[in-house]
């Protein structure tokens, strides 16, 4: 598989002077979808990830191995660049390396390191960041790791959220001089905020969310922010058609009744039903 071709196409978004959406996607399916619809870059979220492999929460109980292994099965379909979110890197910095090395094997164009307290310790409570040393550590180990220098490491701080506008500041100004390419902000509301950090460094930024305010797509681009998050509406999507159509089965509705179904024609489309047809043809002397 190519990724490095992917990972320099996310490289020119990143250097552009435009801000793209990212499709949500969480399996080859709607990897391709993303695809055939345009989408310049996609984006497979830790939370998005435990719901399609385990049906479970965002409660970091996926493990990396399963992360990567479902990171890999989407770019292998085919999908745009594909960022994905590393959560913590599952530990401490010696395990971020070792998130890198493994996400960067599956062919992920892009990957955010948070600063986030993760897992949730024991007494719960609201969440933590862990210490900046800590942060800068595990930004530095995510570098250090790095292989293949077109790959892209963001440095996401949910400090706006968390520690407010001094906290944020703080890391922003310490990530921002150690290699990464990238500033990933969790939880900013306003574009005071989003100037206050755009202020501390030239780096590009990612935003978790573009809502209210934040969605005046120039202002965006004039404040660096390359790629603003929608949000994972595919997935609710997905549940919502397979309970509606589970449910009407299950309550006696035929199968040449049920509405909302995928046509034929696009159902070959996602699973690239010619291009099987084809191989076959070559290699199995079917047809």
């Amino acid at each position: 598989m190519d990724w490095t071709s992917r990972r320099r196409r996310f490289r020119e978004i990143l250097a552009s002077d435009g801000c793209v959406h990212p499709a949500s996607v969480h399996d080859p399916v709607s990897a391709r979808i993303a695809a055939d619809l345009g989408f310049e870059t996609a984006m497979l979220a830790g939370s998005v990830a435990s719901l399609a492999v385990l049906g479970a929460p965002d409660l970091i109980v996926l493990t990396l191995t399963e992360f990567a292994e479902q990171a890999l099965r989407i770019n292998r379909a085919g999908a745009p660049p594909l960022i994905v979110d590393a959560d913590h890197g599952y530990g401490n910095a010696l395990s971020v390396m070792r998130t890198v090395q493994e996400l960067e094997t599956a062919g992920v164009s892009a990957l955010s390191i948070e600063d986030t307290l993760l897992p949730a310790p024991f007494g719960g409570g609201p969440p933590r960041l862990i210490s900046l040393e800590e942060g800068v550590g595990k930004m530095r180990a995510a570098v250090a790791a790095r292989e293949d220098p077109d790959l892209v490491i963001f440095a996401r701080t949910s400090a706006l959220a968390i520690g407010g506008l001094e906290e944020a500041a703080a890391r922003v100004r310490a990530y921002s001089g150690l290699g990464v390419d990238g500033i990933f902000l969790v939880g900013a509301k306003t574009r005071a905020e989003i100037e206050a950090m755009r202020a501390l460094t030239t780096l590009p930024f990612v935003l978790g969310s573009a809502s209210g305010e934040l969605s005046d797509p120039a202002w965006l681009v004039a404040q660096g922010v390359r790629v603003a998050l929608l949000g994972h509406q595919p997935f609710q999507a997905a549940i919502a058609a397979l309970h509606a159509t589970m449910k009407a089965l299950r309550e006696g509705t035929a199968p040449t009744a049920l509405s909302g179904l995928a046509p034929a024609a696009l159902s070959k489309q996602v699973t690239r039903d010619a291009d099987y047809a084809a191989w076959a043809r070559d290699f199995l002397g079917d047809g």
